[in-house]
């Protein structure tokens, strides 16, 4: 892998296993949109705009100490998917599903933006979620001003902590909006410390995830995979459930069997595994 850096744009050289498409549209990232160009992100407290030409990888608005400091990390840089994706296709159907999202790499993303943005995911689809967090960045968030475009940072722990349930439900998050201000002030009042989590086993770092309100098995499974490094968290929804059911089961089953199959079937690659099948499943339109 070869870094370059020419006129705030960084450009990424040898990269293998990696395609933009992939990895936004996997469903582990709501602030990532197709422009006509590449895939514009507000991430931290940036814009930055993602374009991929099949050889080389364009990072804009990012200088070579952002690689180092934060891009690498981010797009999770230093595993190797190559090797990955060669143990999962030992299964002949992981095997179909890799040759769909080989390009897929799970994102190391901020705890408390993915903490807030998957509760904001239960009962969801992709679309809603999206605008939900674009108005709740715009009413709590931080402006930013990008190629004259107003862009909105990702509301802070404080601003969710002292928003009203009422100011919540007007950006969109109905129900939720309580379990978001509760959430907030428990992160507030460190009864919940997401980095910590990072420190400890997965089992008990989702149990501390199941204090929060709105947090569920699935929720907790998805922040403990996306920001917070656990990659053999496996999160089941009902969709993960009848694609399972649909690719190795000939019967139903209830969500804690697939997790314990998943658990037993990839071990510390789970969390890879489910975003290869999330991907295949979707493109295939299996388990619709």
């Amino acid at each position: 892998m070869q870094v370059k850096y020419n006129s705030n744009v960084l450009e990424v050289e040898g990269l293998t296993n990696f395609h933009p498409e992939h990895i936004f549209e996997c469903g582990q990232a709501f602030r990532w949109n197709w422009d006509g160009k590449g895939y514009v992100g507000v991430v931290a407290d940036k814009v930055v705009r993602i374009i991929w030409d099949g050889a080389t990888l364009y990072i804009e608005n990012a200088t070579l100490k952002d690689f180092d400091s934060f891009w690498y990390n981010y797009f999770d840089l230093q595993t190797n998917y190559g090797e990955i994706i060669d143990i999962l296709s030992k299964d002949p159907v992981m095997k179909k599903a890799v040759k769909y999202g080989w390009g897929i790499r799970i994102l190391n993303q901020d705890p408390w933006e993915t903490l807030i943005s998957f509760i904001i995911s239960a009962n969801n689809g992709i679309k809603r979620i999206k605008s939900i967090i674009e108005r709740l960045s715009y009413k709590f968030g931080q402006k930013i001003i990008w190629q004259d475009q107003e862009y909105y940072m990702f509301p802070s722990v404080e601003a969710l902590a002292s928003a009203t349930e009422e100011e919540l439900r007007e950006c969109g998050c109905g129900y939720r909006a309580s379990y978001i201000q509760r959430t907030a002030q428990l992160v507030k009042e460190g009864q919940i410390n997401l980095n910590d989590l990072r420190n400890i086993d997965y089992a008990k770092a989702k149990e501390h995830l199941l204090k929060c309100p709105g947090v569920g098995p699935k929720v907790a499974d998805c922040i403990l995979l996306f920001s917070l490094g656990k990659r053999q968290a496996f999160p089941v929804d009902v969709w993960i459930k009848r694609i399972m059911e649909t690719l190795y089961y000939d019967e139903m089953k209830v969500f804690k069997d697939i997790r314990k199959f998943a658990e037993n079937k990839f071990g510390l690659l789970a969390g890879y595994a489910q975003q290869y099948l999330f991907y295949y499943a979707r493109e295939k339109k299996i388990g619709k």
